[in-house]
């Protein structure tokens, strides 16, 4: 059995000496993993780059279980970017969230769609602002909405106005970029602030309630705004 397909690579790992064992995620079956025999030769490696997008045709002889890839350069993203460490590990991120937060085989155009979206944001001045609001966008189509308007207060302190969490114990401030949604450009500490706003909440919504570990791609891209 078999069926063809288009897909970014969201994951790689060498399988043997000749092969590897990969993850796309397709725009008709979602995300499917696979063995990539000859996947270490030079031929394959050199356009084999986590971001990449490709033809793909996966054959597979019983369901459910691990089949293999053929596989065509369809488009090239990330080689663009290997003099950019900012976006290289953003890419790495992004793709490492997409794994981990999507079910085997389960069709979602929406996510498919916003891979797309990623790259384009990659070339914006604001690349990193609108990383963010990637993220939360991910989070709405797998089904958890973050909508901080509802659950946030405002004050102002100093002739500006800040946001803060509701809560009956502290005030936490979030960044106001993320309730304004204007395109002016942000400092470090902002956005720093809006990524450790998303990941603690993923974090506690839904990565240790599935004993999945905080991803360190993640962790290595937000660093390098301290």
């Amino acid at each position: 059995m078999q069926w063809d397909d288009i897909g970014y690579l969201v994951f790689k790992n060498r399988y043997n000496e000749n092969s590897i064992i990969a993850e796309f995620y397709t725009k008709d079956h979602g995300k499917c993993s696979g063995v990539i025999f000859g996947g270490t030769s030079k031929k394959i490696k050199n356009y084999l780059q986590i971001g990449n997008k490709f033809h793909i045709n996966y054959n597979y002889k019983i369901e459910g279980k691990l089949g293999y890839f053929k596989i065509e350069i369809f488009k090239v993203y990330t080689p663009f970017y290997f003099n950019n460490k900012k976006k290289l590990l953003c890419i790495t991120s992004a793709m490492n969230l997409i794994k981990l937060l999507t079910v085997e085989l389960q069709e979602n155009f929406k996510i498919f769609d916003a891979i797309e979206d990623f790259f384009i944001n990659l070339n914006n001045e604001n690349w990193a602002k609108k990383y963010v609001f990637w993220e939360l966008k991910i989070l709405k189509y797998i089904g958890y909405d973050i909508d901080l308007k509802k659950i946030i207060n405002s004050e102002i302190i100093k002739n500006e106005k800040k946001y803060y969490l509701k809560s009956n114990t502290n005030k936490k401030y979030i960044p106001n970029f993320l309730i304004d949604k204007d395109d002016k450009r942000i400092d470090n500490d902002s956005l720093l602030k809006g990524l450790n706003l998303v990941g603690d909440y993923m974090n506690k919504h839904i990565l240790k309630p599935n004993n999945i570990n905080y991803p360190n791609a993640r962790l290595e891209f937000i660093n390098l705004f301290k």
